[in-house]
Formats: structure tokens, sequence, C-alpha cells
């Protein structure tokens, strides 16, 4: 991994922690020739390819006598690079695409916690989806033609209606910049902006990242909760609760000896209501679930990844430990640690986060020839020799 003092070229010249420091969710920032003589990791008519799958996500994007219109794909048909005032979107490109995978990693000084996808866009003359903001960072990196681009902090992000796309009702620019291949432009959440393909032959690259809400990180928190409860209660459980975390005993039946008789058999009785808010609030809301919690959700794989079948052979892990070669994970896995605990596509890992394991997870391969690799305890081995058959890891020579 890059050291975060390290000056980086992909940041101006910047250092990681200069740039999370003072442009991170703060302020914009342009970065000419951010990575020189960059080769799109795809061409355009791979793109095209991938648009007519089922299961890439795909958008075009086309303006006709002044309206906007949107699709969703596949599609049978896109229109011809010559034509003006389209733009073909496809996210994910990681997902299916080991140099865009690559490509995406180069911004791993942002935690991948927070890391979320790499979208391709190529448009005709004039191609763009108006004027908008995200509610996320994004990197607008540049990957052929050129694309003109209008920024500002307004203020007013008020949208017009009935539209299929999300344009602002009043756009109003103060910096604008002209980006050539390699260029690179930043932008925190909610800053407006609009991009214009100028001459066709554009294609724009963008890094994006997720960023949950409140109400997304309580819903997941309380849906964590639940899961440890029916755990312990025997009632089975998801992903979350596996193996449950340790807590207090919820299976108690009820009880309410000296209960009145009543004359109002409707009305719920207090002392139910009482007991009801006394058992949830026994529920731990600590540390230990909430990393259980986001472990195993900023884990799960994209909804549309399918892990390729493991070769026949594989190096036996088990047994004669490698001599050489690489493990390395697989574009689509995801992994997490914390602490001694580590999280892989959706899972908690059966063995602890210990040091070689860590060094996967930071540096996405591990080195088999490292005497550390060597000395690695028969349930690690076991758990990525699990690893390889499931397609998560790759052993490389």
């Amino acid at each position: 991994m890059t050291h975060t003092d390290q000056p980086l070229q992909l940041l101006g010249g910047l250092s990681p922690s200069d740039f999370m420091r003072r442009y991170w969710q703060r302020r914009p920032l342009l970065i000419r020739q951010a990575v020189p003589g960059l080769r799109p990791p795809l061409t355009a008519s791979a793109l095209r390819r991938l648009a007519r799958r089922d299961d890439v996500q795909s958008r075009l994007v086309w303006r006709e006598e002044g309206q906007w219109h949107m699709e969703h794909g596949p599609f049978a048909r896109l229109p011809a690079a010559r034509t003006a005032d389209w733009t073909l979107l496809v996210q994910s490109v990681e997902q299916y695409d080991d140099a865009a995978a690559e490509l995406m990693h180069r911004f791993r000084f942002v935690p991948d916690a927070r890391l979320d996808d790499l979208m391709i866009s190529i448009a005709g003359d004039g191609g763009g989806v108006g004027p908008h903001f995200d509610s996320y960072d994004v990197f607008l990196l540049q990957a052929q033609g050129r694309r003109r681009w209008r920024i500002g902090r307004q203020r007013d992000l008020s949208l017009l209606p009935d539209l299929p796309l999300k344009i602002l009702r009043r756009f109003v620019p103060e910096q604008e910049y002209v980006l050539e291949p390699g260029d690179m432009l930043y932008l925190p959440p909610q800053v407006a902006h609009d991009g214009v393909a100028e001459g066709g032959d554009c294609m724009t690259i963008s890094v994006g990242f997720r960023a949950p809400d409140r109400a997304a990180l309580a819903r997941g928190m309380l849906e964590a909760a639940a899961e440890q409860v029916a755990a312990r209660a025997g009632l089975g459980a998801g992903s979350y609760a596996d193996p449950p975390l340790p807590g207090p005993d919820l299976a108690v039946l009820y009880r309410d000896p000296g209960q009145a008789a009543t004359t109002h058999p409707a009305e719920l009785p207090p002392r139910l209501v009482d007991e009801a808010l006394r058992s949830v609030a026994r529920i731990a809301f600590d540390e230990a679930l909430a990393v259980r919690f986001l472990g195993c959700w900023l884990t799960e794989p994209h909804r549309d990844a399918i892990f390729d079948d493991a070769p026949a052979e594989l190096p036996d892990l088990l047994g004669a430990w490698p001599r050489a070669g690489t493990l390395q994970l697989d574009r689509r896995t995801r992994m997490l640690y914390r602490n001694r605990q580590m999280f892989i596509n959706g899972e908690l890992a059966p063995v602890p986060a210990g040091p070689q394991l860590r060094r996967l997870a930071d540096e996405r391969r591990l080195d088999c020839a490292m005497p550390a690799s060597r000395r690695l305890a028969t349930p690690v081995r076991e758990c990525l020799m699990q690893w390889l058959h499931n397609g998560w890891l790759h052993y490389k020579m």
C-alpha cells in the first residue's frame, strides 16, 4: 500500500494525508494529468457489449427536441458514435473487468468501507446528464476525448419536476474546466456540476463512494439486534448472528402474578407495556453489534457478482505450502477487518484477523514465499483453501 505521506501524481502531487485533510468532503480539486498516458480499462466497443447484458446496470440518456429522456438497459441497439446529445452510463464496471478494478483500487487511500464502484460513460458530441448534484464524493477521470465541466457550490438544490433525471431547477456555475485524457476532477457531496462532451468519442470514468444515511445505519443495527435475539432464542438467524454474540437471555415468558381483574378487557395492560420496554432495554447496542453488522453488510458482494468456478488444480495449502506465487483476492471479493475480526463477502471469517490475513485484506494479495505466510496456522490455511474453492481467492504464479 502507498504510504499516506507520500506525494501522488494521482492527487496532483498531494499526499493522501494532505488530500484527505484539505479537500475530502470540503472543496473541489482539479488535477491536470492525474494519470498521464491513461489507457482506458475498456474500449467503447467493450462497454457497449456490457450494456447489452441483462446482469449489468446501464442507462442511456439523450436529449431530443429540448426534452430529456432516459432508458435502462439491457440495450439491443445504441446510438452511433457520430450521433449527438447522448450518453451511455455503465455501473460497477470493476465487477466485470480486472483493469477497471485495478484502477479503482488506486483510490484505496479512502477506506474500503466507503469505496463503492467505478462507472464508465461514453458520449457523443453534446452528451451529458444535465446539471445535477451527487450525495457522495466522486472522482471524475477523463479517459478519452474532452468534457467541459461547470461546477458551483449553490445552496438551492431544488430539481425540475416530472423528469426521468434529477436535474437542478436553477444551476449557477462558478467555475469551468475542460478535461483532457488523464485529467481528473474531485467533487465533494452536493457540489452542483454539469459535464458536456465536446467533439464526441468521449469517455469519462467516475469513482464513487458509498455514504449510508443514518436511517440505513439505524435500520441495519436493529436488524442485526433482531437476528441476535432470534439466535439466542433458538429461532434461527442470518449472517449478522453467526455465531451469536454474548447477550441476555430473553427466552423468559411474561408473568403477571397479582394482575387485577379488569372492567376494560380490551385495554393493553400497563405491566405488559413496561415489560416490552424493559426487554428491549436489555439489548446491548454496543461496538460488538456495530462491528458485526457493518462488517457483514459492507462486505456483501455486489448484487450481480458471480464468482468463477475454482480451477481443477489448486495448491495444497494444507500440505506442501507453495514456495512461490501469490494468493490474490478476486476482483469481486470484499474484505474488511476490525481488531481480531475478519469479514469476507458478507460473512464473519471463522479465524482471527492475524497479521497475514490483514495483509491480504489491505494489499489484496499475499506473497506465498514470505516466511510468515509459510508459518500460517492450520485453521487459517483451511480457511484460505475454502476461499480458493469458492472462487473468492486465486493462486497466481
